[in-house]
């Protein structure tokens, strides 16, 4: 049994275990199991209890490229501008053997979009797009807003929720089967899309962030980070995409098995990109080389796999093959508790022969002097206690910023 515990930070945005983490947006947590969610069939529901392998499409953008795409344009208008591109890709994905066909709706974003489409009309024609390719199951895909949040930037937690919310809406009206969080590298803005997701839909939510060489993500978050963050507010499934090739995210994906009982999920790239003699981008990794490197990914514990960045049909075809020939075997995990911040795990004691230290200082009932540094946003007051209790010992910071009336 896995309890994971997270920490929030000063505004609850970024780290709040489930139940804060809804009732600082105004809605209620309540925990779903897999009988709660609307899963289309057996099959999907096995690939969601662990027992029975998924196959994702791979690289859009690759496809979109070799088809003649302009740089610059945004790839989700072509749901309506050249439809029968994006079908045609997605069927040969289809033809290749993969279960999950991942909508054209990556950055449809009111964001990113601008007024030049509405959400509800980009999914509705991306999810008509997947259908007409034959895709057993569609996935809505949720990519980054293309905006920094608070304190990196402007965009607020809730501003975020609210982004991701309206896509949502658009994904279950055009009639998605599951959602897939992808390419994400900041905790708090998953963590609003995983919410979102859960709050305004009954489906499935698989949710995948990206990793830089040094095994953090461009944030700082580590794979065990993500992983039981992800897990605590409700992914169904759980992973790594794009980032780097497969030989190199197969550390990352252990590290994720170790921490979470969900299935994990990989969808890498071909390999980094280069860029060739006539100025082209291509990636090296060609389709044995690939799924041989999936492959240890497969054994360890991995069960949902596809492509991203340079992948193919071809890469998918030899993927279907390998998991075709492969059926997962039950993981097991000793007991384990821990708590997070967006770069650090500490493990809670739950066999009785360690002790960890929480510090409860930055708690305002009766503490005058904490009431008014909160009142006049005065941070290095709140800080500096946690620095103090950090420096006494403290393992984990238990932080509580709700004033009393």
């Amino acid at each position: 049994m896995f309890t994971p515990l997270i920490t929030h930070d000063l505004d609850g945005a970024a780290l709040a275990a489930p139940v804060n983490a809804a009732r600082c947006n105004g809605a209620a947590y309540k925990t779903r199991t897999i009988d709660d969610l609307r899963i289309k069939d057996d099959r999907l529901r096995a690939a969601i209890e662990g027992t029975g392998h998924l196959l994702f499409d791979g690289g859009m953008g690759t496809m979109l490229q070799a088809a003649g795409m302009k740089a610059g344009a945004l790839p989700e208008l072509l749901n309506f501008e050249e439809p029968q591109v994006i079908t045609d890709i997605q069927r040969q994905y289809v033809e290749a053997g993969c279960d999950v066909i991942t909508a054209n709706t990556f950055g449809a974003n009111a964001h990113k979009l601008d007024g030049a489409a509405t959400v509800a009309d980009v999914f509705a024609a991306a999810v008509t797009c997947a259908r007409e390719a034959g895709a057993r199951y569609v996935a809505g895909d949720i990519g980054p807003i293309g905006a920094l949040l608070r304190p990196l930037g402007t965009l607020s937690f809730d501003e975020a929720y609210d982004l991701f919310a309206e896509e949502v809406r658009a994904g279950v009206e055009a009639g998605v089967d599951l959602f897939i969080i992808e390419t994400m590298t900041d905790l708090a803005e998953i963590k609003a899309a995983v919410l979102a997701c859960r709050e305004n839909s009954d489906l499935p939510v698989f949710a995948t962030m990206t990793f830089e060489e040094d095994g953090r993500t461009f944030l700082g978050t580590s794979p065990e980070v993500a992983a039981i963050t992800l897990d605590a507010i409700g992914a169904d499934v759980l992973g790594i995409n794009c980032s780097q090739g497969p030989a190199e995210l197969r550390g990352l994906a252990a590290r994720m098995l170790t921490v979470t009982d969900k299935p994990v999920m990989v969808q890498a790239n071909a390999g980094l990109p280069r860029v060739d003699d006539d100025g082209n981008t291509v990636f090296d990794i060609q389709a044995p080389e690939y799924a041989e490197a999936v492959a240890g990914m497969i054994e360890d514990g991995v069960s949902v796999v596809g492509g991203c960045c340079g992948t193919t049909p071809a890469h998918m075809a030899a993927l279907r093959t390998l998991i075709d020939n492969h059926t997962p075997s039950p993981r097991h995990r000793k007991p384990s508790m821990s708590v997070t911040s967006a770069q650090t795990v500490v493990d809670l004691p739950c066999d009785g022969h360690k002790i960890a230290v929480i510090g409860e200082r930055i708690n305002p009932t009766g503490k005058k002097r904490l009431q008014q540094a909160l009142r006049d946003g005065d941070l290095d007051y709140v800080v500096s206690q946690g620095i103090s209790q950090q420096e006494q010992g403290a393992d984990i910071l238990d932080v509580n910023v709700g004033l009393p009336e």
